[in-house]
């Protein structure tokens, strides 16, 4: 049976899909890697060296964790803070308070 010139159609959208979460993909790890190249003793040096912050800003990809990590600030007082916030729900430009 030969192929018909709408046989393409069929894999168009399932194409398209793919690429666009490869595309996502790329653009989240690309976004991760920023915050991965700082290495971990660096962070743990200024932090112990400089006084913490009233607030921090959050970033993508930060949660609880990730800026309790960079602050040196226990999640547990993150949240004691910020009782209206979520981990999981923290808008990029919203002001945490950490002390």
């Amino acid at each position: 049976m030969p192929a018909s010139s709408a046989d393409w159609r069929r894999y168009a959208a399932p194409a398209a899909f793919l690429l666009a979460v490869t595309i996502a993909v790329v653009l989240v790890r690309s976004g991760l890697r920023q915050d991965a190249t700082t290495p971990t003793a660096s962070v743990a040096t200024a932090v112990t060296t400089t006084k913490t912050p009233r607030f921090w800003t959050v970033k993508a990809g930060d949660t609880f964790g990730v800026i309790a990590q960079k602050t040196g600030v226990p999640v547990a007082t993150i949240e004691k803070l910020n009782p209206k916030a979520s981990s999981t729900t923290l808008f990029i430009g919203e002001r945490i308070r950490l002390r």
